[in-house]
């Protein structure tokens, strides 16, 4: 087990939450919900019709556990659900009867779930797409309060400490937003602070990434990133968010201390950042990757941020072990958003 979730399966296990996995005509979050719940990180409840239930669950039982299959097609909740939806988007145009058809979208269902609170939270896509992903908790959740546009962000444990000494980086944005603007960047910057939050006990210190640092180049992009950096400060003194913010800064400038007082001596980060800010979704996505494949950290993502309750994408090709790993995330993103 990565030290990172060493500290976070703990905090999961004292909340007391319950999840919610939509997927359960794949074996793999069958085998998800048993190990979850036998570590007791979470109440899981998983949707499947008993056909679906019978081929997945091949093997396994769940005896004595606390996971619970609801075949949500004839739930009692459907009704409910379904109303939920067609008062959120009825404005939209959206009729009674199409409200019904799309709660019968087991993405859907899960998500209104989680917005009247029968859940508290929710993980998918080991089988449906990013998009339909987003979309679903788009219409069923919406953003938190103050926040824009939703993000993604991958919490980075490193194979060694960077030379700050964390052990844990946060990117973001690098699985949503292809080409923020500063005022976006700000919105991601804020819920990136509170995914920090959510995972982390050190303070939320920001860096805005450029080829350029504190005016050593010129261009729009470099000016992007100084007045987002600029206004993410703002807004966290508004918020009263404790939280150290600068930019625009090359990435040594960001995490090495003894570059940092070279070319940036008057910076708050002082070379420690633990939260990358990045220019655009190739910047952030090349990354990660490289971060990952070459220096051996673990990638955990794309994690889900800026909704009104937590909601977190799993990769196609993941398996049981990442679910659970995804799912001990999301329930303490649940503990800062209640």
């Amino acid at each position: 087990m990565s030290g990172l979730l060493e500290h976070l399966f703990p905090k999961a296990s004292a909340a007391g939450l319950s999840i919610v996995l939509p997927e359960g005509q794949d074996p793999r979050i069958m085998q998800a919900a048993k190990l979850i719940a036998e570590r007791k990180l979470a109440q899981v409840k998983v949707l499947a019709s008993p056909e679906e239930a019978a081929e997945s669950m091949r093997g396994l039982s769940f005896s004595g556990l606390d996971v619970e299959v609801v075949d949500y097609l004839n739930s009692a909740d459907f009704e409910l659900l379904a109303q939920t939806l067609y008062e959120r988007r009825k404005a939209k145009g959206l009729s009674e009867q199409e409200a019904r058809e799309m709660c019968k979208n087991r993405l859907y269902f899960g998500n209104l779930m989680l917005n009247r609170g029968l859940v508290g939270g929710l993980v998918a896509g080991a089988v449906a797409s990013t998009p339909d992903m987003l979309r679903s908790a788009f219409h069923c959740i919406g953003t938190a309060k103050g926040i824009r546009i939703g993000s993604s962000c991958f919490v980075m444990d490193l194979a060694r400490p960077s030379e700050a000494g964390d052990e844990t980086l946060i990117f973001a944005d690098s699985g949503v937003n292809p080409n923020p603007s500063a005022e976006e960047l700000v919105d991601i910057a804020i819920s990136t602070i509170h995914t920090h939050q959510a995972l982390m006990d050190s303070q939320p210190r920001l860096a805005f990434l450029s080829y350029s640092t504190k005016g050593s180049a010129k261009g729009e992009l470099v000016d992007k990133m100084s007045q987002a950096a600029e206004m993410t400060a703002k807004r966290c003194a508004e918020l009263g968010l404790q939280a150290l913010v600068d930019g625009e800064l090359q990435l040594d400038a960001a995490i090495v201390p003894s570059v940092a007082a070279a070319k940036a001596p008057d910076s708050p980060l002082q070379g420690a950042a633990n939260i990358l800010i990045f220019p655009d979704l190739n910047c952030g996505n090349i990354c990660y990757k490289i971060v990952e494949r070459l220096a051996g950290a673990d990638a955990y993502g794309p994690i889900l941020q800026g909704l009104a309750k937590p909601v977190n994408d799993l990769s196609r090709g993941c398996s049981a072990e990442d679910i659970v790993g995804v799912t001990a995330i999301t329930i303490c993103q649940a503990l800062v958003s209640e």
